[in-house]
């Protein structure tokens, strides 16, 4: 389905690749007691700035609908423990209330879009 207003379809990859990262920053805190585990990220702004500037790099899930694949990669530069484990719990929790912030103000330009495009049905009323 093609999204109503090139606003919406902007709206709608800030709210795939916000829904990447809380994904990214979950398996990350699932894995905070695995030895030798890396924690892993997508740079968000990065990621943003090329669905903005270009063809998106997508595939198509079962129901046809087009996927973000944003890079996921290795956060370079945390204090490992003895195990080789990198997960810091506060870190992952702010960037997870960053996130899920992040998630909200898309719902609400979402959400404004359509209240608009309502009053714009209804003539303005």
């Amino acid at each position: 389905m093609t999204p109503a207003t090139p606003l919406i379809s902007t709206l709608e990859t800030y709210l795939r690749l916000t829904e990447s990262r809380e994904k990214a920053v979950s398996a990350n805190m699932a894995n905070i007691d695995t030895p030798g585990y890396q924690t892993h990220d997508i740079n968000f702004e990065d990621e943003m700035t090329k669905a903005m500037s270009g063809p998106l790099r997508q595939s198509s899930d079962s129901s046809g609908t087009a996927q973000l694949n944003p890079v996921v990669r290795e956060v370079q530069g945390l204090m490992e423990r003895p195990d080789g484990n990198n997960v810091s719990l506060d870190r992952e929790g702010l960037l997870m209330s960053e996130t899920q912030l992040q998630y909200q103000i898309g719902i609400q330009l979402i959400k404004h879009q359509f209240h608009q495009m309502l009053s714009a049905i209804n003539g303005g009323s």
